[in-house]
């Protein structure tokens, strides 16, 4: 049997797509499975032998004309509901064609049709979960293991994967002992979150312990004021991917906003603190929140007012704390 997947989005969602992807390979041991990501999320699959070949998309290749070159499979799955896997899956034209979209994104749901025979409806929906607070929404992880069960996939894999090795963990011995984790994205300054509030939130973490920053590559821009704040301990840049989770995996306590970071650190087992958005939160922290691991969820402020950013600082450290004595 030849088995394809394909999912070409955000990092993160690729962490959570590993059990799916570990799913497979138990279900069919003997099976060859390819698996198709982007140059921007290989990193995820470099090391991960759950596949015996990795298929990086070229930027300038589009989905039908990529999935045109990949004929020859048995199964295909898109592993993300975006119309550039659904396409590159259709395009395969392997007789089992698997695909998943939402529930009341019609156009998608109506044109899905066009390229896989075996659609997963997921129940998340922001707007509905904004009427209904009962309404409940399956983690990612479990959607995808849905997902790949109509594939036939049904010997589950429970554990996110990522292949930190001896080296990765050495390149960053030198850190402090068990520190908090904090990683920096865009999500930090805007929205009801600010600059001067999130360094603030760093300086009272720095009184429970050393605060080690990762900082994403479009907040360079701001790290100095970090470091000038004198209340951290290292601030790391343009760290390669699996020292990067290395780092995470130090750490005692990853904090950080709703970014990749959060299911990187969910997958080397960290107990993780997150800021979801204001808006969407009961979809958001469901969906996308930490997996498998102890966790404290916070909802970024509605506005910018004083009061409300000094507060979403105390419930950051407050949630620090927690973990930090083993309360959830």
């Amino acid at each position: 049997m030849r088995i394809l997947l394909s999912r070409t989005d955000r990092i993160g969602d690729l962490v959570l797509s590993t059990p799916a992807i570990a799913t497979v390979r138990a279900s069919f041991p003997k099976a060859h499975v390819a698996m198709v990501t982007s140059e921007y999320n290989r990193v995820v699959m470099e090391r991960n032998d759950d596949v015996d070949e990795l298929i990086v998309m070229p930027h300038a290749l589009g989905p039908k004309a990529m999935g045109r070159r990949l004929r020859g499979y048995d199964v295909a799955v898109a592993l993300a509901p975006r119309a550039v896997d659904l396409k590159l899956i259709g395009a395969s034209g392997a007789p089992i064609r698997v695909g998943y979209t939402y529930e009341r994104r019609w156009f998608a749901r109506l044109t899905a049709r066009m390229y896989v025979n075996r659609l997963m409806i997921s129940e998340a929906d922001p707007e509905l979960c904004d009427r209904d607070p009962h309404r409940v929404v399956r983690h990612e992880v479990m959607q995808l293991l849905d997902l790949v069960a109509l594939a036939g996939a049904r010997r589950r894999v429970l554990r996110l994967r990522l292949d930190v090795t001896d080296a990765d963990r050495a390149a960053v011995r030198d850190l402090p002992h068990d520190p908090i984790v904090l990683h920096l994205g865009r999500r930090w300054f805007s929205n009801g979150s600010t600059l001067d509030g999130t360094i603030a939130i760093v300086e009272r973490l720095s009184q429970l312990a050393p605060v080690v920053i990762t900082c994403a590559r479009d907040c360079e821009d701001v790290a100095g004021a970090f470091e000038a704040s004198g209340a951290v301990s290292r601030l790391l840049r343009a760290l390669p991917f699996h020292q990067w989770a290395a780092v995470f995996e130090r750490g005692r306590v990853v904090v950080t906003v709703d970014t990749g970071a959060t299911h990187v650190a969910s997958a080397v087992g960290r107990p993780t603190v997150v800021a979801f958005e204001h808006r969407y939160f009961r979809l958001n922290s469901q969906e996308w929140s930490p997996y498998g691991v102890p966790h404290v969820l916070v909802r970024k402020p509605a506005n910018e007012e004083a009061r409300a950013i000094e507060r979403f600082g105390e419930e950051i450290v407050e949630g620090v704390a927690r973990l930090f004595n083993g309360v959830t």
